[in-house]
């Protein structure tokens, strides 16, 4: 199996692509703070997810790199929340999309952990 495979990456992936679209089109001012800082955050949610999985035969190293991912995406989270109250981002629908996108996946994650704690088996 490949890490491509796993839904949490897929979603991941999906994150990172929206986040880059909407943080090119903010402001100037904010192209080179919030913006990529948000880029930053986004793509090491699933970075870490991809590194995780290069250590899954290790299991506290795979939970450790979740653990990362979770917390980038609540920094993710954050940095959107930023550009929203500071009327930086003005797209309500896509603030919306990308709100509940990322919050899907701080469940998912959340989950994923808890099943590789539960059931970690090292991969042959």
């Amino acid at each position: 199996m490949s890490y491509k495979k796993l839904e949490i990456w897929n979603l991941s992936r999906e994150i990172v692509v929206e986040i880059h679209e909407m943080s090119l089109q903010l402001p100037k001012f904010e192209l080179f703070e919030e913006g990529a800082q948000i880029r930053r955050s986004s793509k090491a949610v699933k970075a870490c997810i991809v590194e995780g999985y290069g250590r899954r035969m290790y299991k506290q190293d795979w939970i450790k790199f979740l653990i990362y991912a979770i917390s980038s995406n609540d920094e993710t989270m954050d940095h959107l929340e930023n550009i929203w109250e500071t009327k930086s981002l003005t797209d309500e629908k896509r603030y919306h999309a990308l709100h509940q996108k990322i919050e899907q996946l701080g469940k998912m994650l959340n989950r994923f952990i808890q099943s590789v704690q539960k059931h970690h088996e090292s991969p042959k």
